[in-house]
C-alpha cells in the first residue's frame, strides 16, 4: 500500500493549529538550532528560485427543522464551540424522528469517507456518496465505509451514487472532492439545495466556495476546515484519527449542521475568523505539502537538516504575508506554525506526496499557485511557492 500505508495513528494536524491565536515567540526544539532566530534574519532565497525582495518574517438560537430532529441514542458527551464560547452538551434523546438529515457527499476518498461514515453512524444521518472512482463505489455499495480507529474497527453503511445521478434533495451538501475537481461538480452539488440547504466546503486551497457560490448557491457555502487525519487503506476503507471540525459563519443552518457533527462524536466549532484559521493551515500546507513531494521525505524529516527546513520557513511566511496584506494575521509567526505542524505528523507523507505517487493531479493549483496569484494581485512576492508550485507541477508532467 505504499507510503499511504503509515504504521499506527499519527497524531491529528489539529494539535498544531488548535491553539493558533497563542502567540509564538521561538521556534520548538524539533527545528534545527540554526533556524532559532526571528523572522527578520532570514538568510537570502536559495538563487535558483530567488527574485529578490524581502524575506517575509450549542444551545443553538435557531429552531431546528424536523430535518434535523435525529440524535444519538445513548447520551455521549460532546463538546461544541460557537464563537468561542464552549460548552459541554449531553447528546439528547429523542423517539420522534420525523425523518433523518439527508447529506450528500461529493467525493469517495479518505476525508468523504471518513466524515460520511461518522454522519451516518453516530449521527444517523442519510449519506450518500457520489464520485468517479469505480472500486470505492462498488466497495462501499456492497458492505459500507470500514473505519480503522484508534478504538477499533467498524463499519457504517451509506448510500452510493455516480456523478450523473440520480439524487434527491439534499438539507446538506458537503464538497470533499480535490480542489480540481470543484468547477466540475458545482452545478451538480447546487442543484440539490432546496431553499433552507446548506452547502459545506471542507476541501483544501483557495478559491472553492467561490466557484460554489457562482454556480448558483450564493449566500448558502459555509467554509470549513477539517483537522482530521484520515488515510486510504483500501477503497472504501480508512484509517481515521477524528479531530476537530471548524465551519464559517457565513450561511444560514450552519449552527444545525455543527449539532449534527457533535451528534456524530466530531468537535465542532462555528467562528467568525474561518478566514484566519483557512489561511493558518495554508501557511502549513503550502509549505510542508509540496517540499515532501518533491524530496520525497516524510513530514517531521523535512525539518532535519538545513535544506528542506529552511525553504519551508520561508514558504510559510510569504503565506502569512500574503494573508496580512488582505487583513487576515494569522496570528505569531506562521513558520513556527508549520514546524509545529511537521512535529506533530513527523512520520507521515502528506496528501500531495500519495498523489504524486499514484500519479494523480495534486491540489497545488489551489494551494502554492493560488497564493502566488493572490500575491500578484496584492503586490506581494512569494518566489518560494512559485518555485514550489512549478516544480510540482513539472513533477506531474504539466
Amino acid at each position: 500500500m505504499g507510503r499511504a500505508a503509515a504504521t499506527g495513528h499519527p497524531q491529528p494536524i489539529h494539535s498544531a493549529l488548535a491553539d493558533f491565536l497563542r502567540p509564538r515567540t521561538a521556534f520548538p526544539q524539533g527545528c534545527p538550532p540554526v533556524f532559532h532566530r526571528p523572522s527578520t534574519a532570514d538568510p537570502p532565497l536559495p538563487t535558483d528560485f530567488s527574485t529578490g525582495g524581502p524575506p517575509f518574517s450549542t444551545a443553538f438560537p435557531q429552531p431546528i427543522p424536523p430535518a434535523f430532529h435525529t440524535f444519538s441514542t445513548s447520551p455521549v458527551p460532546v463538546v461544541l464551540a460557537r464563537r468561542g464560547a464552549h460548552a459541554t452538551v449531553p447528546s439528547p434523546v429523542s423517539h420522534s424522528i420525523p425523518r433523518p438529515p439527508r447529506i450528500v457527499i461529493f467525493g469517495t476518498g479518505a476525508m468523504a469517507c471518513a466524515v460520511g461514515a461518522r454522519l451516518a453512524r453516530f449521527g444517523r444521518a442519510s449519506v450518500t456518496l457520489t464520485g468517479t472512482w469505480p472500486a470505492a463505489l462498488e466497495a462501499i455499495g456492497s458492505r459500507g465505509i470500514v473505519v480503522d480507529e484508534p478504538g477499533g474497527i467498524w463499519t457504517a453503511k451509506v448510500g452510493v451514487s455516480p456523478l450523473s445521478g440520480p439524487f434527491g434533495p439534499a438539507d446538506v451538501v458537503v464538497l470533499l472532492v480535490k480542489s480540481h475537481r470543484t468547477a466540475a461538480v458545482a452545478r451538480a452539488a447546487a442543484r440539490l439545495l432546496l431553499p433552507e440547504s446548506l452547502l459545506v466546503t471542507l476541501q483544501d486551497g483557495l478559491g472553492n466556495r467561490e466557484l460554489l457560490e457562482a454556480a448558483g448557491a450564493e449566500g448558502r457555502v459555509a467554509t470549513g476546515v477539517a483537522f482530521l487525519t484520515a488515510t486510504t487503506l483500501a477503497p472504501g476503507e480508512v484509517s481515521l484519527v477524528p479531530g476537530r471540525v471548524i465551519l464559517g459563519d457565513q450561511a444560514p443552518g450552519v449552527d444545525r449542521f455543527a449539532e449534527l457533527l457533535v451528534q456524530s462524536r466530531l468537535e465542532a466549532e462555528v467562528s467568525p475568523e474561518i478566514d484566519r484559521i483557512l489561511w493558518a493551515k495554508m501557511a502549513v500546507t503550502c509549505s510542508v505539502q509540496p517540499l515532501s513531494a518533491l524530496t520525497g521525505r516524510t513530514s517531521g524529516a523535512l525539518l532535519e537538516t538545513p535544506e528542506p527546513c529552511e525553504t519551508l520557513l520561508k514558504a510559510a511566511r510569504e503565506v502569512g504575508a500574503v494573508a496580512l496584506a488582505k487583513g487576515i494575521d494569522v496570528g505569531g509567526d506562521p513558520a513556527t506554525l508549520a514546524v509545529e505542524a511537521a512535529e506533530s505528523m513527523a512520520t507521515t507523507f502528506p496528501p500531495m506526496t500519495r498523489d504524486l505517487d499514484r500519479g494523480a493531479m495534486t491540489e497545488v493549483d489551489a494551494q502554492n499557485g493560488a497564493v502566488v496569484l493572490e500575491g500578484r494581485r496584492l503586490g506581494i512576492p512569494t518566489p518560494v511557492n512559485e518555485y514550489l508550485w512549478q516544480r510540482v507541477r513539472e513533477k506531474e508532467g504539466r
